[in-house]
């Protein structure tokens, strides 16, 4: 497949006037295909923001070069990328007091000029940006009356009414809540898959990037770029590497970030489902080590039902209570006397 955008021994970074120029990653080689949802992440500081930058010719690259459909990106004209390229940033749109319909509709400007008329194919693709965006029942609402999520759903509408093959968003889910960034997402997601799109676009939220990309461009303190998909990042160890920090490790099982803390209780755990898995979390967030199996003169944490019948049983040699929610059964083990600190515990798996 011929990738829609390529780089060449490309270096990117800063010039401080007469100063000597500050790379922040050097010779990079990266690919970005069509209909390609690619996510790139990377600890905060090395330089996500300003790879995009360069990408997008907001900012020169300090040598290499960056191939967009073939051509190398500094040979268009502004009216020839706009068609092919559109970039949504994190910084406030300053269209506060315009509305959303309007708003969307600039992203026809390539084609239609500032003082143009809108024809009826340009008032076509509006509707049709701002249906994929799922905006369009706030056509007649004001920007700055939006939610952050209704916002940016919103510049990604206008992004989109340009019609580009390549769609660059800098962290699109910041200031989002949980729903607001999965719905992002999900739209990004199906821009790439049905309607070919080639998506890049940076985010601090791993989950979802490990959920959603098909690609990820990992991106380290050193500027290198390893390129994959999620799991081949994942199984190689180098997800877990690159943001490798004191007192916190990448659970390989989950695909979450874990405090690395070392157990000083133990406890048995007998449940099944959503429960054991619930129970388990909570019993390792407090400090405690889960066992399968019961060893002596260590209590036994016992799940019976489902649902908001669920009832965890804690036996501590001849005494057993009952307690209707986790809480409860985390200050009732906090109660029970802590074993010496010289307790050996089974291996962890």
């Amino acid at each position: 497949m011929q990738p829609l955008l390529e780089t060449h021994a490309l270096t990117i970074g800063f010039r401080q006037g007469r100063s000597a120029p500050k790379p922040l990653a050097t010779g990079l080689e990266l690919r970005a295909n069509p209909g390609e949802m690619i996510c790139l992440v990377g600890p905060n500081g090395v330089g996500k923001s300003t790879l995009l930058r360069t990408l997008t010719r907001l900012r020169a690259p300090l040598s290499g070069h960056v191939l967009l459909a073939g051509r190398d990106l500094g040979s268009y004209s502004n009216h020839e990328l706009a068609s092919l390229l559109s970039v949504v940033l994190t910084q406030p749109t300053g269209a506060g007091a315009m509305r959303v319909a309007d708003l969307v509709g600039l992203g026809r400007f390539p084609y239609t000029g500032l003082f143009d008329r809108l024809t009826d194919a340009d008032e076509q693709a509006i509707h049709a940006a701002m249906r994929a965006s799922d905006v369009e029942f706030l056509a007649g609402r004001v920007v700055n009356e939006l939610s952050d999520g209704e916002r940016q759903r919103v510049m990604v509408a206008r992004a989109l009414a340009q019609e580009p093959r390549l769609l660059v968003l800098d962290e699109p889910t910041a200031f989002l809540d949980v729903a607001g960034r999965v719905s992002i997402m999900r739209l990004l997601v199906a821009l790439a898959h049905e309607q070919g799109k080639t998506v890049l676009t940076s985010t601090h939220d791993l989950d979802l990037a490990l959920r959603s990309a098909d690609r990820v461009w990992l991106m380290d303190h050193q500027g290198v770029i390893l390129q994959g998909s999620p799991e081949d990042l994942v199984l190689s160890g180098q997800f877990a590497h690159t943001f490798e920090k004191q007192n916190v490790i990448f659970d390989t099982k989950t695909g979450s970030f874990t405090l690395d803390t070392t157990p000083s209780r133990a406890v048995a755990l007998r449940a099944s489902g959503l429960a054991w898995i619930w129970t388990k979390r909570a019993l390792e967030r407090a400090g405690f080590q889960v066992l399968d199996a019961p060893i002596p003169d260590i209590p036994v944490v016992e799940v019976l039902g489902v649902g908001s019948e669920t009832t965890w049983v804690l036996h501590d040699g001849n005494i057993r209570s009952s307690h209707t929610s986790i809480y409860s059964l985390l200050q009732a083990l906090k109660e029970i006397p802590r074993e010496p600190q010289s307790l050996r515990f089974p291996n962890r798996t």
